[in-house]
Order: structure tokens, then sequence, then C-alpha cells
């Protein structure tokens, strides 16, 4: 079943245009890393994913409806910086979710629908390897922690689509391979399409099974704004050739528009 649609996606700001010509088909339970270099609208791809973007031209649909203009519960993410909340400790943080899910004018539950509330977010946090950090607050969590948290947030909402935004770049590679397995593991146990933007391409390739790079096609140098990004590369990585694996690899990711 395809999960999410595109079909000639277009974003642009003023006389900016970011991306063009976006076009992708993407089945359920696929988990696509997005690379490419920096400033060629990977992010603004994901919000318009997330709903915190309106393209300015062309249609994204998912499960064959129009994707919502508004972030829902169908759709978590998790950012690189850690989304929690300093003021709520850790199974707090995660039931909050719950809490806005199905009290969105008072964004709190209670009595037993709290405590079931807060029982369902315990459950997440033992998933994530949290369970002993229950009542921590943020601040007493390490980053890796605090990433695990913010995970447990994301998921405790049962998305269809989760989206990661660089979301282990600024954990320390032992914890980065933990988080990999932990990602992989809930990946695997669960029924969700991943979009997962890095600039790291070891790890696209070791958690993707297909990867999407980005590039600009066209350049000006007259009008560096004149034209915009679009997927240059789809890989399948499960059948990738050495050869193109050797052109990513060629690619500057790190590169500014």
């Amino acid at each position: 079943m395809t999960a999410i649609t595109v079909n000639n996606l277009w974003k642009e700001y003023a006389d900016q245009v970011v991306l063009e010509r976006v076009n992708l088909s993407v089945h359920n339970k696929s988990f696509c890393s997005i690379v490419g270099a920096s400033g060629c609208g990977k992010t603004t791809f994901l919000r318009i994913l997330l709903g915190q973007e309106i393209q300015s031209r062309g249609t994204v649909t998912l499960n064959g409806a129009p994707l919502p203009m508004d972030p829902s519960a169908e759709r978590g993410i998790v950012f690189q910086r850690y989304s929690v909340f300093p003021h709520l400790n850790a199974v707090q943080n995660v039931a909050m979710g719950l809490e806005l899910k199905r009290s969105p004018m008072l964004g709190r539950l209670f009595g037993g629908a709290r405590n079931a509330a807060l029982d369902e977010a315990r459950a997440y946090l033992a998933a994530v390897g949290l369970d002993f950090a229950a009542d921590k607050y943020p601040a007493e969590l390490s980053g890796g922690m605090q990433q695990r948290l913010a995970i447990a947030q994301a998921l405790i909402k049962k998305p269809k689509v989760l989206l990661l935004d660089e979301p282990f770049g600024a954990l320390d590679p032992g914890i980065r391979t933990d988080m990999h397995e932990l990602i992989l593991r809930l990946w695997d146990e669960s029924d969700m399409t991943i979009f997962m933007v890095t600039h790291d391409l070891e790890e696209g390739f070791k958690l993707g099974t297909r990867m999407l790079v980005f590039d600009k096609v066209r350049v000006d140098p007259d009008a560096p704004g004149a034209f915009g990004a679009t997927i240059t590369y789809d890989l399948a990585l499960n059948k990738k050739t050495k050869g193109e694996l050797k052109d990513i690899q060629n690619l500057d990711l790190k590169k500014k528009d």
C-alpha cells in the first residue's frame, strides 16, 4: 500500500524557489533516508510532510487522501534538538501526547483517563529503555536519554508516518549506535513509514531501505534563487550497485547553496 505520494511539488518564497518538480511514491513501512547539500530544501520537504509548510504547487497525499494542512496525530516528528517539556518529568512528557490528542481543548486528562495515559506512557518509556527514569526531569537526563524521551513522545501517538530531522546528529558516536539500533527495532515492530533527514551518508545507508538525494539540477549564477532542488537520486538500498554508491559518495553534501 502506498503511504505517501508527491506529485509535481514546488515550494517558493517570493523570488526564491526552494523545491521544484518533486515527484515521489513511497510504500507503507518504507524507511527513506534523505540526504543532500546544506540548504537544498530537505527540512522544508519534511515540514511539508508534517503540515508546518504548505507547498506552492503540486499535491501530497497520505494513504490516498490529501495530506492535512495542519500537523496531526498521523504524523510524528523528532528533531535534532530535544523537543521535551523541561517542567514535566519523563512520564508526564510522554503522556502529554495522549492528553493533547484526547483532550485538545484542555490539554489535560483527569481521573481514570489520566491514570490510563500515564500507564501507557510508562510502557513507551520501557520500549525506549527509560522505564527507570519515569520520575526524572529532562535536566536530569543525558542527551541520549532526552532523545529517547523525544522518540517515545512521538511514538505514543501511533503515527502512520514518523519524520526524523537529523535526530542523532548531536549525539556521541557510541550513543548514536545505540539510537540506530533502537529506531530500527521500533520501526521493525510497528507499521510506520519513516522519513529521516541526515548529513551522514553512512547513517543513511545503514538505516534506510531507500535513499533520496536532493540537489539542484539547474543553477543560474546570476539568480541563485531562481531554481530549486529536486530528487536527483532515488535508490533502493537493498539493490544499490557499486556505481550508484560511488556516485553518491562523490557528492559534496556539505556545500552551501
